[in-house]
Parts: C-alpha cells; structure tokens; sequence
C-alpha cells in the first residue's frame, strides 16, 4: 500500500517540520534516500523485494560507521571522517532493503545519558522541549518517537538505548552479547558496548533484530 518513496518523503517531511527545534538528527542525507527508494521502487515493480525491510527508512546513530556517510561521533574533531565500510549491521540493514535516512545525535563519542554536544547542541525531548530525551542514544529515540521514521540504530553500554526509549515513550533493545555485531571497538569501554534498537512495537524490534544477528 505503500511505496518506498512515499515511506522515505514522509520521513523527510517530519524532519523538516520537526527537526529544528528537536535536533535528532545530526546530519540527513536526503538524495540518497531518496535515490535508493527509487531504485527499490523499480524492483517492487518488477516484481521483486530486496528483503523483509524492503523501502523502510532508518536512522543510524552517529557513533556507529556507515560507509560514504560521515560519522563524527558528535565532535568537531571528527567532523569530515567518512568511512569506507558499514558496521556489519548496518550493512545486513541495508541489503534487507533498509534505506539509511542519515545520523542521529548523541552526546560526544556517547559518553553521557544525556544528548547534547558542543557540535549540534541540545537534542529535545519531543514530549516536553524543555526536558532531556535521555541518552547516550536520544537522537533515536526521538526520531523515531516523532515518526521521523520507524525504527533506528543505537548503542548501548550502560543504558544508552534504554533510557532515551523510556523517557520518550518508545522501546529500546540492548541486545544480548554478540548476538548482534559490533565491529570497530576503538577502546576498552566499547567492547562492552551492544548495537541497539530504537522502534515503536514489539514487532518492529523483533523484525530489526532478526535481520542484524544475521544467521
């Protein structure tokens, strides 16, 4: 019933209506949803799906690698680092027809439960603007608790992807151990760091969930 570009406008349209003032979103790449939606739109018309999340849009936290999307862990002193390879996740994401909207926020190489950062600010609370969205994660939270689309990528360590989903009124997955890959550890801290799930329904998380375990 619904096209993957009309899946990917309504989350550009929300971003731009809501974003300003939320700031769940670091940064947004909107041509290249757009041009992936097309794509998948021809497949479907061709008879043919990418997968069980064919034309679902997604947001990835910013701490996590997306290959030719920068990833600046919420500092200046990354800004320009783009990688040349996804996470393994967010790859699986992608080739179960996922569309990566683009970067949502979080405090400074994640490193506090709440989410501001001296290079994008003060994420809001979409309930009440005057309160916190939680952290690390709550340019996730908030994305998806706003329909600035359905489901996103986050991390949690020590409660990153779990206390922004409880104080914006959404679910939030830590994942058991390994069940989910994690493969650019930079330092000690983030071996104990798990890919996380930000959505709005038990399904929702499920469906995310099988598709980034893998086999």
């Amino acid at each position: 019933r619904v096209t993957a570009t009309q899946a990917v406008e309504a989350a550009l349209e929300r971003i731009a209506t809501l974003d300003d003032r939320l700031r769940a979103f670091a940064l947004v790449d909107a041509d290249g949803a757009r041009a992936r939606a097309a794509e998948l739109d021809r497949m479907r018309a061709a008879g043919q799906t990418a997968g069980p999340l064919h034309g679902v849009p997604f947001g990835v936290k910013d701490l996590v690698l997306t290959k030719g999307m920068e990833t600046a862990f919420g500092s200046h002193t990354m800004a320009g680092n783009v990688p040349d390879w996804d996470n393994a996740a967010i790859a699986r994401l992608k080739d179960a027809g996922g569309i990566l909207l683009g970067k949502t926020t979080t405090p400074e190489f994640g490193h506090k439960a709440l989410t501001n950062s001296p290079r994008h600010g003060w994420t809001r609370n979409p309930w009440n603007p005057d309160r916190s969205p939680g952290g690390s994660s709550g340019g996730a939270a908030v994305a998806v608790a706003t329909g600035m689309g359905p489901v996103g990528v986050s991390t949690d360590g020590a409660g990153s992807a779990r206390i922004p989903a409880s104080a914006c009124g959404i679910l939030g997955l830590k994942p058991t151990l390994g069940l989910v890959p994690y493969d650019q550890a930079t330092e000690l801290f983030s071996n104990f760091i798990y890919l996380g799930i930000a959505a709005r329904t038990a399904a929702d998380v499920a469906l995310m969930l099988s598709v980034m375990n893998g086999e």
